[in-house]
């Protein structure tokens, strides 16, 4: 009889932890940028609120530097449901739909300001984009303002022709070809080895990807344009978010409100302190030459034209509506 109770307790004890293991959800979550990055550390803080607001009952696993997805393959791999969720980088998709590179459209948004008032502008044809392939924008935060890495002085554009100019998406890779530079396509991950082995010497990014990839080592000038504010977006596959119980779901959803927000004030000043830490490490930081900036808004105004063009009456309604704002 005793052994008949000890087996009935045991066959309990074993349902209730099979119950608890059932209940708890692990999620993915690939990024392509380092763990010191600030974006990737507003993942992980992410992650934390989520696991505290659901008691542990989703486990988010972010994995940083491409370590689990390459960065042009973590939209695919979301979409595909290999991964929960995952960061990309808008822009990186352009070549599929043209407004996802709105906001890498040189001297379109060049400010924070302008920045948030493009993503308002930009985020309803987004959502519905993303929701056509199965996924949803969680939110986005973007890169502090882009300028040009150079290893010699420049005065203007002209100065760039010849120059190996890493390219990462087709924006960048555009003004390469404006300026007369030669683009070479390298992802943030490559960074710092095609430096190291002279694959690049050239490229537009902000002070946050200077620093990280310790561009200081082998580039020194870094010519402060203030281009654009492209920005990081965090997707989730819908099948997934769908599987959630209502009380998870609303806890992803205002874990992400958050994040957004924070990412915000964090971009901005982190702008300010990766711009000292670059100074600290030898990087000359210059203001741009007004030639350059001429040159610099000629070729703003050729890409708007020809993004125009490519993004049709879509993409009108979202310029339309930004400069309304």
């Amino acid at each position: 009889m005793n052994l008949t109770r000890r087996s009935l307790a045991l066959a309990s004890a074993l349902a209730g932890f099979t119950a608890v293991a059932s209940a708890q959800t692990k999620w993915d979550l690939p990024a392509a940028y380092p763990a010191t990055n600030f974006h990737t550390e507003n993942l992980m803080q992410f992650a934390a609120d989520v696991d505290k607001a659901t008691a542990g009952k989703l486990k988010i696993t972010v994995h940083a530097n491409a370590s689990l997805f390459k960065a042009p393959e973590i939209k695919r791999a979301v979409q595909g449901g290999q991964a929960q969720m995952g960061e990309i980088l808008l822009s990186l998709s352009s070549n599929e739909w043209a407004l996802f590179g709105v906001d890498a459209l040189p001297f379109l948004a060049d400010s924070y300001d302008g920045s948030a008032k493009l993503y308002k502008a930009q985020k309803p044809a987004l959502d519905k984009k993303l929701g056509e392939q199965g996924m949803m924008l969680l939110y986005a935060v973007p890169w502090p303002p882009q300028g040009i890495y150079v290893k010699k002085p420049i005065n203007s554009a002209a100065d760039l022709k010849g120059v190996k100019w890493r390219a990462y998406n087709q924006q960048t890779s555009r003004i390469a070809e404006l300026v007369g530079a030669q683009p070479v396509t390298v992802q943030a991950a490559e960074l710092s080895q095609a430096m190291a082995t002279g694959v690049i010497e050239s490229y537009m990014s902000s002070g946050s990807t200077g620093y990280d990839t310790k561009t200081y080592e082998y580039i020194k000038y870094w010519y402060d344009t203030q281009a654009w504010l492209p920005k990081n977006g965090v997707l989730v596959n819908k099948q997934a978010f769908d599987a959630l119980d209502k009380p998870t779901q609303s806890a992803l959803l205002k874990a992400g409100a958050d994040a957004e927000a924070r990412g915000f004030a964090l971009s901005k000043a982190k702008n300010t302190e990766y711009i000292d830490l670059l100074k600290k490490n030898g990087m000359n930081i210059m203001v741009p030459p007004p030639a350059l900036t001429s040159d610099m808004k000629k070729v703003g105004d050729t890409m708007l034209k020809e993004w125009l063009e490519k993004a049709g009456p879509e993409g009108q309604a979202v310029i339309d509506a930004y400069k309304k704002m």
